[in-house]
């Protein structure tokens, strides 16, 4: 009998257990492609563009963006070590902090705001769907009668969208690797199309980013803090269960200079590709537009807005599957082990996606900095609190069958480490302080950074006393090989 056919029923399965040595096949190939995929999506784009639209020059724009990506970056790095190490998914670490138990409040968190973002990222897609049906269905418009808040044919393309995600995951994660492996450099491609466009209304590339700024004096870094903050926070999901994807890697370099290619280069190469095409649509429609499906149908060419369509669908797709399927699946799958594997966790997580209605909130794009950044604070301790104990507390040493074990070193009281939850609530008050004391409003530009860096310090603090690494018997590796 294997070892880990004796831990508890109700904490493991095949999907939380350690990846063994010999199921670790992602090279830095896989990484890079994997956030290709991810970054090339019509938020991040909206995002980015949106920076112009507001009234930054282009330059000030991919400032902003490279700023950042590099935090970013760092995040990514210092919270994937330990997925690569032991094998290990999100919600599995977690327990080391939180208790097996208390786990469950971040990871309900956590799989709440993906699906929240599965959502969006699914309406969105849906409307480069009913672009492609327009063009073949005589009458399609005809079809707008609504029902909740959105037209028939808007349903009909939505339950198509879903449709496909559904076909994805059906196909587990080497599925999800491979359709990466080549979605993300196709949009990458349809995007260079839409800049040579750019440069070829706007005369040269030198036009596109010598448009001044719009902004007053003074508005600038306000905004910059705004945008930074909102950037981080579109993928404070990723910083978190980053380790959902790091588990397969084959060694920690793989996994650190894949993302280093996939995710700032792409990302600002990306933004500058973004950028420059809202700044030639304001030389071309005089005004800058910055959401794709509007760019499309102001061409006014059902060629182009075919293949535009196409290209967002499978951007949208790419991005929704890996960033909002998986962390979810995951979580569901550690909620309840004897009766979900990942397959089934994903598509219970995608049904639950329709309660959201993204629909109705995104009449009002203008505040999707807002949004951006809530959800940022939200999920800012958490981080903070995953860093600080593997890091300081656990001096990057895990005891890997604890955690599998009521009894064991992270079991905490009945499961619950109060000592976590305290960190949390602390770095959610101060994070959110701005919006019950007015005049800390200016706060509310800083979420994430508030929520991480209050409750890594929290944490740290609550539980000196228990700062010790854990006993290391084996190697990681091997524990791994033998508990998978």
């Amino acid at each position: 009998m294997r070892k880990g056919e004796a831990f508890d029923p109700t904490l493991y399965n095949e999907d939380l257990a350690p990846i063994p040595r010999e199921r670790r096949n992602w090279s830095w190939v896989n990484y890079s492609t994997v956030w290709m995929g991810m970054v090339h999506n019509v938020v991040a784009y909206t995002t980015a563009a949106g920076l112009v639209a507001a009234g930054m020059s282009p330059w000030q724009a991919l400032g902003t963006v490279a700023a950042a990506n590099v935090i970013l970056i760092l995040a990514m790095w210092v919270n994937s070590i330990a997925g690569a190490k032991y094998g290990l998914p999100f919600p599995v670490l977690l327990r080391a902090a939180f208790g097996y138990r208390g786990a469950q409040v971040p990871v309900i968190i956590r799989g709440f705001v993906a699906i929240f973002w599965f959502a969006v990222q699914t309406y969105l897609g849906s409307l480069a769907v009913g672009l492609i049906l327009g063009t073949f269905i005589p009458g399609w418009s005809s079809l707008d009668v609504s029902i909740l808040g959105m037209g028939l044919n808007g349903w009909i393309s939505f339950l198509i969208f879903w449709g496909l995600h559904a076909y994805v995951i059906f196909h587990g994660m080497e599925r999800i690797k491979f359709f990466e492996l080549w979605a993300g450099p196709l949009v990458i491609v349809a995007g260079l199309v839409l800049v040579g466009w750019a440069v070829s209304v706007a005369g040269g590339v030198a036009p596109l980013f010598d448009q001044p700024s719009r902004l007053a004096p003074g508005e600038f870094w306000p905004l910059f803090a705004l945008s930074v903050t909102a950037l981080v926070s579109v993928w404070s999901t990723l910083v978190l269960n980053i380790p959902d994807f790091t588990r397969f890697s084959r060694s920690q370099g793989d996994q650190m200079v894949g993302q280093a290619i996939g995710l700032p280069l792409t990302t600002i190469i990306f933004s500058f590709m973004s950028i420059a095409i809202t700044a030639g649509s304001t030389i071309a429609f005089g005004r800058p537009i910055s959401a794709p499906d509007q760019l499309l149908l102001a061409f006014d060419n059902p060629a182009i807005l075919l293949i535009g369509a196409a290209t967002i669908l499978i951007a949208t797709l790419s991005v929704n599957v890996a960033a909002n399927i998986v962390s979810p699946a995951y979580d569901l799958v550690n909620l309840f082990p004897r009766r979900l594997d990942f397959v089934r966790a994903g598509l219970i997580s995608i049904l639950i996606g329709f309660l959201f209605v993204p629909w109705l909130w995104m009449d009002n794009p203008e505040t999707i900095f807002a949004v951006l950044g809530y959800i940022g604070g939200a999920l800012g301790p958490v981080a903070g609190i995953m860093i600080a104990d593997f890091y300081l507390v656990r001096r990057r040493n895990y005891d890997l069958a604890s955690f599998y074990d009521r009894s064991g070193q992270y079991a905490y009281r009945s499961g619950w480490n109060t000592k976590a939850l305290i960190a949390t609530a602390l770095g959610l008050a101060v994070a959110f302080v701005g919006l019950v004391v007015p005049p800390l409003s200016g706060l509310l530009a800083y979420t994430w950074f508030l929520g991480l860096a209050v409750a890594f310090v929290a944490y740290a603090a609550l539980m000196r006393s228990e700062s010790r690494p854990a006993a290391e018997a084996e190697p990681a590796m091997e524990i791994a090989d033998e508990l998978g």
